[in-house]
């Protein structure tokens, strides 16, 4: 894999009870409208599981996503393709936090931090 190895770790507070973060991450129909700008394979059952393999793309850079864990306020995936590495969410009432660790050429801070700015947007907006 080309690239360089990053990590980022970010914790942030969001306006909503715990069962609706859950639900923006783990609901695929939910997962699709905040994460607009990407692109989900055919075929996404309506909430993710552990086991559970997909493709998201931006623009020409696929990533694979594994599911790995699933609980009610965890979520792990092991990332190939675009980036080799994991992505781990954790969180509670009021507060999310995300952790991503791999090798890839795409800028992973800036696009975890822009992903975290949109999901609490799009939990504050929420009806």
């Amino acid at each position: 894999m080309l690239g360089n190895f990053q990590q980022s770790h970010i914790r942030i507070e969001v306006a909503a009870p715990q069962n609706a973060i859950r639900d923006s991450l783990l609901h695929s129909a939910k997962l699709s409208k905040w994460l607009w700008h990407i692109s989900f394979s055919a075929g996404l059952p309506e909430q993710l599981h552990a086991g559970l393999t997909f493709t998201t793309s931006i623009g020409l850079i696929a990533v694979q996503h594994q599911v790995e864990i699933v609980q009610d306020n965890c979520l792990r995936m092991l990332l190939s393709q675009g980036i080799d590495g994991y992505h781990e969410w954790y969180w509670g009432e009021g507060w999310l936090q995300s952790r991503l660790e791999g090798i890839s050429l795409l800028p992973l801070n800036l696009a975890q931090t822009l992903s975290l700015l949109q999901l609490r947007q799009f939990l504050g907006s929420r009806e």
